[in-house]
């Protein structure tokens, strides 16, 4: 096709056209009369221009599986790309290297950005608001960060403020968060943090939870999902959120201490969740009664509250118990020698593991001496009372439960 004709007929207006002749225009394009007839026939839509036939081949055509996967299984730049398949043998551009490059990418990103509204109870998200800083009224400099995670369906927002970014805040921040929505959804969309993803085992394209995560994962009762490259807008509510939070900046100089600034975070969280939310046209906490009923009920929070205690090992004595807070607490038999966790729950519990296995749960208690009777017929019966029958161990136990304390201390 004669581009440099058909554009310079453009230019002339219709009266232009018939004043001149077909010949006259030929002359002054250097073409053919005939090529003006066409031209002028497809100009006004008597003729359909005829699509050529000729193959364009470009340098980078044989190259394209190996950018793609490159590129999209293991997140390589440009630069990168070019040099690699420079050495097989690609002889174009840096530039056209690059430039298809970029087209890829912003085909694939709107591809994945198709919007969708998700169902009540489904999907939450979790990021954060990273290293921001907030200066007292004196004049003290506060680095913060600020927990987030947002209910896909009704938009319910749970803020915290943290000094880091340690997984054991991330744990405790999504625990507080499930509390204060009352429930569980079916699955959490998290951004590629180091606390979420195991790194060294992760690709661009395929991710591979951390362990222990994954475990609070399981034990919370959601399925973790990761953001998956292209695809920024996935993350798009909690982003929302996260540009909120700006709104903290007039506070600055106008708090006290840190426990100031985090009833100011706790109050912004209650205001922005009675506000009308222009993505749902309504406040969120007017939703989320409907959640509520779609949501997973709360797992057992001392499973949880686990994951996020200072954990300090104890050895279980030889009369099977364990030395807490100048207390003692009775294990089975079989840990003696060995050394247990001790975590204390919100509830006044405290709760003994093996190896990250449950073993049992006992009250906190100012008595020098706590057992369960199961406890307590396994230590008599492998000691003190190891010649006597079941049956009469149990009725020693009921006769002489007051002479425990002394009997075990001795």
């Amino acid at each position: 096709m004669r581009k440099d004709v058909h554009n310079r007929l453009k230019k002339y207006t219709r009266e232009e056209q018939c004043l001149l002749n077909k010949s006259e225009l030929a002359r002054r394009f250097n073409c053919d009369p005939r090529t003006i007839d066409r031209y002028l026939k497809i100009s006004s839509g008597e003729l359909e221009p005829k699509k050529s036939s000729r193959v364009y081949k470009s340098l980078i055509d044989e190259y394209k599986s190996i950018i793609f996967d490159k590129v999209d299984t293991y997140g390589a730049t440009a630069m990168a790309v070019y040099k690699f398949i420079e050495k097989k043998g690609y002889r174009g551009k840096y530039s056209t290297v690059a430039a298809f490059i970029n087209k890829h990418k912003c085909t694939e990103i709107q591809k994945a950005t198709i919007r969708f509204e998700t169902t009540p109870g489904l999907q939450a998200q979790v990021d954060w608001k990273e290293n921001l800083t907030m200066l007292s009224k004196h004049g003290e400099i506060f680095k913060v960060n600020i927990f987030l995670m947002v209910l896909g369906y009704s938009r319910i927002k749970y803020v915290q403020l943290t000094t880091d970014k340690e997984q054991k805040t991330l744990f405790k921040c999504m625990i507080d968060g499930f509390r204060y929505f009352g429930g569980i959804p079916q699955e959490i969309l998290f951004d590629n943090m180091k606390t979420v993803v195991d790194r060294s085992k992760s690709t661009f394209s395929s991710i591979e939870f951390n362990k222990t995560f994954k475990y609070f994962a399981d034990d919370a009762g959601f399925i973790p999902i990761a953001c998956r490259p292209y695809r920024p807008q996935t993350k798009g509510k909690v982003e929302s959120l996260s540009r909120l939070i700006n709104r903290l900046a007039v506070y600055n100089g106008e708090f006290e201490d840190y426990d100031d600034l985090d009833k100011i975070v706790q109050n912004f969280m209650e205001e922005v969740n009675n506000e009308v939310s222009q993505a749902i046209n309504e406040p969120p906490l007017s939703r989320l009664d409907k959640e509520l009923e779609y949501l997973k009920p709360l797992p057992s929070l001392d499973t949880l509250i686990s994951y996020v205690s200072c954990e300090k090992e104890y050895k279980v004595s030889r009369e099977s118990m364990v030395n807490y807070k100048g207390k003692k607490y009775s294990v089975p038999t079989k840990y003696i020698g060995l050394k247990v966790n001790i975590t204390e729950t919100c509830d006044g519990n405290i709760s003994i593991y093996y190896n990250q296995d449950f073993i049992v749960c006992h009250s906190l208690s100012e008595k020098k001496y706590n057992y369960k009777i199961g406890h307590m017929h396994e230590i008599l019966k492998s000691d003190a009372c190891k010649h006597l029958t079941d049956m009469k161990i149990d009725e020693f136990i009921k006769e002489n439960m007051s002479m425990m304390d002394i009997l075990l201390g001795e």
